[in-house]
């Protein structure tokens, strides 16, 4: 079969059996149209040839009647590749497909939840148990309670006469903090220092972003300003996975350099790639030794949907959670949408 032959039989195929034919195949395949995924299987059957034309020889027999099927040429000893294995209802890696979910069952439990007895978890309250001799990171994903942890070690801090330090990345953050923890334990026991504010720079907490904090132990070490090092407790680093940042982490390096023995370190982060490496280091550089709490498991687990500008909205995913691959489990709805989204966005071109 010549470029030209297979070109116009793929074009005389539905948008829904290109992308079973592209699946391993082209990248990211759901992505694109009819006619931009006609010319990407063409590039990849400079080289494969033979199985794209079998494969597609088996998706038409599949879907049209015998007198319907065109004559494709057959060429001597030429293997025929095995289909995706999702069409036997199991994914490339051996994962079982289950019926796709439906948009009651992907929207079912979304909402606010019945009021109930607040009960720490045990990682936070391990964390809090730790600080009491030991540095801390805490590496837990979003909406654990990483907050909590730094609540309630303020409020222990504060209670036995030591000042506490909370630093964030950004300003905005700083700011947002600055508010809530003046609802917390009261505006006169909050302060605030940035590039551009300070307030009650004697309360017990203050806030700041990382760089001030740096910049003021910096000026301590050289006798150039009071930080009353001496009662300092805890420093409570958070989003600290900025340690790896190319340009800033060199501001939380020297911040945990810095600042005094006696003071308790606190990391917060939900995206450091190697926590374990951090706290050997830590380790390695302070006076005591730095626990890692660290746990994998959402609180509130994530759903993924996909919204046509049509308005209709639908499960992205064959299943209610994120499954671990993505590649074959897209729900049979959404790849329907995506392709109708491409044909239309050629069209309008």
């Amino acid at each position: 079969m010549t470029t030209d032959e297979l070109e116009q039989l793929l074009a005389q195929q539905p948008v829904n059996r290109l992308h079973r034919l592209a699946h391993g195949r082209i990248h990211r395949h759901f992505r694109l149209g009819k006619r931009r995924l006609i010319e990407a299987l063409l590039r990849h059957s400079a080289e494969h040839r033979a199985g794209l034309e079998s494969d597609l020889s088996i998706l038409i027999q599949e879907h049209t009647g015998p007198a319907e099927r065109p004559e494709l040429p057959r060429k001597a000893h030429a293997p025929t590749p095995d289909l995706p294995a999702h069409r036997h209802g199991t994914t490339q890696d051996g994962e079982r497909l289950d019926p796709p979910t439906d948009l009651t069952a992907f929207l079912a439990g979304i909402g606010v939840p019945p009021p109930q007895p607040f009960v720490p978890d045990p990682w936070q309250e391990e964390a809090l148990e730790s600080l009491k001799t030991m540095d801390v990171i805490v590496s837990v994903p979003t909406g654990s309670g990483k907050t909590y942890v730094a609540i309630e070690a303020t409020k222990r801090a504060i209670d036995a006469d030591r000042t506490v330090i909370y630093t964030s990345p950004l300003k905005a953050l700083s700011n947002t903090k600055f508010t809530e923890f003046s609802k917390l334990f009261g505006p006169e026991q909050v302060g605030i220092l940035t590039g551009d504010r300070r307030d009650n720079p004697q309360a017990p907490l203050l806030i700041m972003t990382t760089e001030i904090l740096r910049n003021l132990l910096y000026d301590a070490a050289g006798g150039e300003i009071d930080l009353r090092l001496d009662t300092l407790g805890l420093v409570i680093l958070d989003e600290s996975q900025y340690i790896a940042d190319p340009e800033r982490g060199v501001v939380w390096e020297e911040t945990i350099i810095f600042s005094p023995g006696q003071a308790r370190l606190l990391l917060l982060s939900a995206s450091i790639g190697n926590p374990q490496d951090i706290a050997d280091w830590l380790t390695s550089i302070r006076p005591t030794a730095c626990h890692l709490v660290q746990h994998h498991r959402r609180s509130v687990p994530l759903r993924a949907g996909y919204l046509h500008p049509n308005g209709k909205l639908v499960p992205l995913f064959r299943t209610v959670g994120i499954p671990k691959s993505v590649t074959s489990g897209l729900h049979p709805e959404a790849k329907r949408l995506f392709g109708q989204y491409e044909d239309d966005s050629s069209r309008s071109r």
